[in-house]
């Protein structure tokens, strides 16, 4: 397992935001839009690594149904942030498609994007585009054959399945990435995600890590990831690891629940009536209910010594990861939201990414050598009193 000293020694450990989103129905669409990407402009201003944007196509709060035209709006507004669909559904798509869109990104972002993948989170979504939930996940692997035999290799491929066909097909452009962007499989207790990250050389994006179950599995998910990985000739790369949870902080705890009774009781209940939040409490008070989120450890609602808890505990879980991304969430209001990614990127990123590592040892080394350098500093100032005294006396003998 891997240590968060040994993290630090390797570049640090990444911070970013998982934006579904979750935007209440009765709000203005178009503002909200304009809001994410307002968002994640104000992200990569403040030196964030990641944001990733979601597919949906039903429920009515998580709107965003074309992740790839966000990423190209946003690479329009930001510079260094990396930018990823998180994630395309891939069932719902032609896979020939697909590959050409994230490699279009790839240039247009030259070099930013990251390409998350799923078999589709909303059984509504599969319904209304005529599918059995039960052929979404066979669906996703037969694409990601074809997408990455695209993305990888230069020979055509022909491949016929019984809802795409391909007929010598290649694409046009190579990846600008050198040799690949990022390919992410979603997860969320199952070990599908991890199969199949092994299995196509990709990494994980963990969805349910701060649940009951989702939590209790990721140990297990980094074997069965590292185990298929090697069946098939790749290598697990636990830097590639991406955790999603939702948090949010602030100066103080009574302030971030001050914050979160903006928005989070209708959040509370889209995840009752359409989501099922896995293991959420059987209550209606809004109160008891985000309570009992973050005293069982779903959820951080309180200041950045609570969220890097939870980053130590995920650490320790999971023997080591990449990335920690924020559940997006309208809990608090836009200012509210920009201050608490604020504190994290301000308070909790530096403890994880060595950034102040040798800032905190040269004020530790000078704390510590403080009356020496009292001292020396008044024997020069005592020698040079001494110095212009004997000067003055010397010019007195002399008058």
């Amino acid at each position: 397992m891997g240590t968060l000293s040994s993290r630090l020694m390797h570049g640090g450990l990444r911070f970013g935001l998982f934006q579904a989103p979750f935007h209440a129905h009765w709000r203005n669409p178009t503002l909200q839009l304009q809001r994410d990407l307002d968002l994640c402009e104000w992200l990569d201003h403040l030196g964030f690594d990641e944001y990733w944007f979601g597919e949906h196509h039903s429920g009515g709060w998580e709107i965003i149904t074309s992740p790839d035209l966000m990423i190209a709006a946003a690479s329009q507004r930001t510079s260094r942030i990396k930018l990823g669909t998180g994630v395309v559904s891939v069932p719902y798509h032609t896979p020939f498609q697909v590959a050409e869109r994230m490699v279009l990104l790839d240039h247009l972002t030259k070099g930013r994007v990251m390409f998350g993948v799923g078999p589709g989170a909303l059984p509504s979504d599969a319904y209304m585009m005529g599918m059995d939930p039960k052929e979404t996940r066979p669906r996703m692997e037969q694409a990601l054959e074809a997408i990455c035999h695209l993305l990888r290799s230069d020979d055509p491929l022909t491949m016929e399945t019984h809802w795409f066909k391909l007929r010598e097909a290649r694409l046009q452009l190579s990846p600008y990435s050198d040799p690949l962007f990022d390919i992410c499989m979603a997860t969320t207790v199952s070990p599908n995600g991890p199969r199949s990250a092994g299995q196509f050389g990709g990494a994980v994006l963990s969805m349910s890590a701060t649940t009951d179950a989702g939590f209790e599995a990721l140990g297990s998910h980094w074997d069965v990831w590292n185990m298929k990985a090697q069946e098939h000739g790749h290598t697990a790369d636990r830097s590639k690891w991406r955790i999603v949870a939702p948090v949010h902080i602030a100066e103080t705890t009574e302030q971030a629940f001050k914050d979160v009774e903006h928005g989070i009781e209708p959040w509370v209940r889209y995840f009752r009536e359409v989501v099922a939040l896995p293991g959420a409490p059987d209550t209606d008070d809004r109160d008891e209910f985000v309570r009992a989120m973050v005293d069982g450890g779903f959820a951080v609602i309180g200041t950045p010594d609570d969220a890097a808890a939870l980053v130590d505990r995920l650490w320790e879980q999971s023997g080591g990861f990449g990335a920690l991304l924020v559940f997006g969430n309208d809990w608090a209001n836009p200012q509210a939201t920009k201050r608490s990614f604020e504190l994290l990127i301000e308070e909790v990123a530096p403890r994880y990414q060595g950034s102040i590592r040798r800032r905190t040892s040269s004020h530790a080394w000078t704390a510590a050598n403080r009356e020496e350098f009292l001292g020396r500093a008044a024997a020069a100032g005592q020698e040079a009193r001494e110095r212009h005294e004997a000067e003055m006396a010397a010019k007195q003998e002399q008058q």
